[in-house]
């Protein structure tokens, strides 16, 4: 059985992200307290492009007109871009209606169908750890903390996603981590689309029956941020399957966001981002993790955030992968993509994210995060940081 152990950093990691927007350094002021929707797309040019996109388009037989107006439906093999530097992701305004996003679905095929054989890169399965509804509103207590929506040949998807912070640009972040099965197919497919970020989704935690008739601001009090640029591991584009497989261990990805309507940076938008920590500390040596998101399969339904606190294990999918994080919690597919964060010194960190779990929800597993994940994270920053 596996061994209980306090979790001493339990209480530091919750009270260090209720301070998060909160906080007096560059970028750490509270979230602003009116969405920004109320600016118009001419503001930043709403279907501005990248200098190169629409030329990137062309290239792959893509005309933006008929891209906005239901051509990115179009999931054929050769309509699907698949390398890294294909992405291209159109701005579609008014796309991501409230209903719309309501009615996305978690992926979860992504989720093993079963625990990886115990190994000496794999501890004892973790007894399951309820998840805990997050307090009210969000952005005082979990200001980072979003969802990701994009659409995939299934249909309109959902996952969860976190603000971090860009080294090369302080307290004017627009940059979103997330797992690469939200952003990428894996080997057998390509870039997802429409993909867009959501922080605060839901802020005051409404039920269903109160947001039948949302207006745009109850579900996004501080806009929509579409993904200008996005990139994931190779190892993922390559090996990453419906149940992680060979990939999971390098499961993450960095979006380059930016506003629908407005001018100001996602981390001004919402008060704060958080770093992230790349130094891969083996799991023996974490006191506690803990894993925020919104689960959207039964029994949730997508519109509540949730955590989970727990000290970490070791999973090993594939012999010869590196190992894993695994916590035990009960949260459920949607939740995919979402911050793992511990306390290092006296300040909350991003070290992994939500990858895989079991059919039965009893825990979840991510990547450690180490030279390649910071690799990635440094490229975005150069290069998308300041646009």
């Amino acid at each position: 059985m596996r061994s209980i152990r306090p979790l001493l950093a339990a209480t530091g990691i919750a009270a260090a992200l209720a301070l998060t927007a909160t906080g007096c350094g560059p970028g750490e002021g509270k979230a602003a307290d009116k969405p920004t929707s109320s600016s118009t797309a001419a503001d930043t040019g709403g279907d501005a492009l990248p200098a190169d996109l629409a030329d990137k388009l062309k290239e792959h037989g893509v005309d933006l007109d008929k891209w906005k107006n239901g051509e990115w439906q179009n999931w054929e093999q050769d309509k699907w871009l698949r390398e890294a530097k294909d992405f291209v992701n159109p701005v579609i305004e008014g796309l991501w209606k409230p209903q719309r996003m309501k009615e996305a679905k978690d992926p979860s095929k992504t989720l093993a169908t079963k625990d990886a054989p115990v190994d000496s890169g794999t501890d004892p399965e973790p007894r399951p750890v309820k998840a805990q509804a997050e307090k009210l509103p969000y952005h005082d207590y979990a200001a980072p903390v979003g969802k990701v929506f994009f659409d995939s040949p299934e249909g309109t998807m959902v996952c969860s996603g976190t603000v971090v912070k860009d080294p090369r640009n302080p307290g004017k972040s627009n940059l979103v981590w997330t797992a690469g099965h939200c952003v990428h197919a894996g080997k057998k497919g390509g870039w997802y689309r429409n993909i867009a970020f959501v922080p605060s989704y839901n802020d005051k935690g409404k039920s269903e029956a109160e947001l039948a008739n949302a207006r745009p601001e109850e579900i996004a009090p501080y806009g929509m941020f579409w993904a200008d640029w996005a990139s994931t591991s190779n190892e993922w584009i390559s090996a990453g399957g419906p149940t992680g497989a060979g990939g999971a261990p390098y499961d993450y990805a960095v979006l380059h966001v930016k506003p629908e309507h407005g001018t100001k940076s996602l981390e001004e938008t919402v008060g704060n981002a958080l770093p992230v920590d790349f130094s891969a500390p083996a799991a023996s040596s974490v006191d506690a993790m803990g894993a925020w998101g919104y689960p959207a399969a039964p029994p949730y339904n997508g519109l509540l955030m949730h955590k989970c606190i727990d000290r970490p294990g070791r999973l090993t999918l594939v012999a010869g992968t590196p190992a894993m994080y695994r916590i035990g919690c009960t949260m459920t597919g949607g939740s995919s993509g979402g911050g793992w964060f511990r306390v290092l010194g006296k300040k909350t960190v991003l070290v992994s994210n939500t990858s895989i779990g079991p059919v039965t929800n009893g825990w979840l597993a991510g990547p450690q995060l180490g030279a390649g994940a910071e690799q990635l994270y440094n490229v975005m920053s150069e290069k998308y940081g300041d646009k």
